[in-house]
């Protein structure tokens, strides 16, 4: 092979190089596709996530509770089902709580289609609670929630006392926040359908 063709061959080798790398600046216009394309399966993400938050709402809407009570026995809300159900947050330090308390035990004696759960929302242990329920009896059933991992599927108590009634059919009928009186949850019970309070009660 002459120089010249030497030359010439090189020349067109240089230029077929130049060639095959040209297409690598446009890495930021494949860039820009990848961008489009990740965001396009972001929405996707997005979307299909969009019914997992609507099902807490549902679950939070029909809660569910399974707790250990102090004298040694475990609510679950499901059994209660087909009962109007009076989920009452509440604390031995708190005042109004403690007046609502009898009321609330007398509700749950004298109403067969009402039950009551209290759950006391601090840092107490099961004896400490027990020596109180001596002094404050109730007739309802009394869990101590932990403050650090309270129910998932109720709201974190802002103030005390915070009541939920619970209609028969797992969802919640109304919340109450602050004190609650017998009149009040049975009032309610009847606008979400169910039995009308006795005359004069």
């Amino acid at each position: 092979m002459t120089r010249t063709n030497k030359f010439a061959s090189l020349a067109v080798a240089i230029a077929m190089l130049a060639a095959c790398k040209q297409p690598a600046a446009p890495t930021t216009d494949t860039a820009k596709p990848a961008t489009a394309a990740a965001a396009s399966t972001a929405a996707a993400a997005s979307t299909a996530a969009a019914p997992a938050s609507a099902q807490v709402r549902a679950t939070k809407d029909v809660p569910t509770l399974t707790i250990a009570t102090v004298d040694g026995k475990q609510f679950d809300l499901a059994a209660h089902r087909g009962k109007w159900v009076v989920v009452n947050f509440w604390a031995t330090w708190c005042g109004p709580c403690l007046k609502e308390m009898p009321a609330l035990s007398a509700l749950d004696t004298m109403r067969e289609h009402i039950d009551v759960v209290g759950l006391a929302y601090e840092d107490t242990t099961p004896a400490e609670m027990q020596a109180f329920l001596k002094k404050h009896p109730v007739s309802y059933p009394i869990a101590i929630v932990d403050v650090y991992d309270p129910p998932k599927d109720f709201e974190t108590p802002a103030g005390l006392p915070m009541t939920y009634l619970i209609g028969p059919d797992g969802k919640v009928a109304k919340r109450f926040v602050g004190p609650v009186e017998p009149h009040d949850i049975e009032a309610a019970i009847a606008a979400n359908g169910g039995p009308q309070p006795p005359k004069g009660a």
